[in-house]
């Protein structure tokens, strides 16, 4: 995971690209790439092979060489803000360092490092350098300041906090001051990933965070809550208040603004 911290002080968690997908796009792109150029050969053959003088034939093929192998990448890459094919299959990106898109100067300067890195020594420079950077870049990418950007994330399944019904009665009477943000991260992130502890991992931290969380609320639960039934009906009951101020806000607002279209004067 790397950490962005934009203008705003806003910390974005953005996913680098593995060196795995990173490699397999970029044989999905040379193959791409290596047919197109054949596929023109063999027409420029069958068409202009005879006919045309072998120095300007020559000259022909290496200008399709380099259209193909490089102006091609460039400008997909650069109208499309750093897809190509073989990204787009392994739902990738190449973005900045500091995560904004790409422009005609990054893909030109990727595009000329890939002839050395890429085309005249089969991949293994690009290769070298990848395996050994931890947001697995190539020298194109370390010479023009960008990466690869995981585009497509797995969501993560929704994480529906239940209200334990034997604390019902007291959630809805409890007086709960504002928590801060990252006690109310930790706690939400605890109760996500709780099955997925051991049950003295759990139960610790469990009432670590209970212990936290009880300085916000007034009167305590009653005694003998469990610490994990406790932040499970904090934070449903939080959810349900949040909602419902939400809802009120949003109805009034909806209120005074058909008041505010209506007609001059009309009751």
């Amino acid at each position: 995971m790397s950490s962005i911290v934009t203008g705003e002080a806003v910390v974005l968690e953005l996913r680098p690209a593995s060196f795995a997908a990173r490699a397999l796009s970029s044989i999905i792109d040379v193959s791409a790439q290596l047919v197109v150029l054949i596929g023109l050969l063999v027409l420029f053959a069958q068409t202009l092979g005879e006919s045309v003088d072998p120095a300007l034939g020559q000259a022909l093929i290496l200008t399709l060489v380099v259209l193909v192998m490089i102006g091609a990448p460039v400008a997909v890459e650069t109208l499309t803000r750093g897809k190509s094919l073989g990204r787009l299959a392994m739902g990738l990106r190449i973005v900045r360092d500091d995560g904004g898109a790409v422009r005609f100067r990054h893909c030109f300067i990727r595009g000329m490092a890939a002839v050395l890195e890429i085309y005249m020594s089969a991949g293994s420079v690009a290769f070298i350098a990848a395996m050994f950077n931890e947001k697995s870049k190539r020298l194109g990418d370390m010479m023009a300041g960008t990466y690869a950007l995981r585009e497509r994330v797995t969501a993560p399944p929704p994480n529906f906090v239940q209200m334990p019904p034997w604390l019902h009665g007291w959630a809805q009477l409890a007086d709960m001051g504002r928590f801060p943000d990252s006690l109310s991260r930790r706690v939400s992130r605890f109760l996500g990933q709780a099955p997925r502890l051991s049950p003295q991992a759990r139960a610790a931290r469990a009432a670590e965070l209970a212990a936290e969380v009880s300085a916000f609320v007034s009167p305590q639960p009653p005694a003998g809550t469990p610490a994990e039934d406790f932040l499970s009906a904090v934070m449903a009951e939080r959810r349900d208040r949040d909602y419902a101020r939400m809802a009120r806000q949003r109805e009034q607002t909806e209120r005074v603004g058909r008041r505010l279209h209506r007609l001059p004067f009309e009751q």
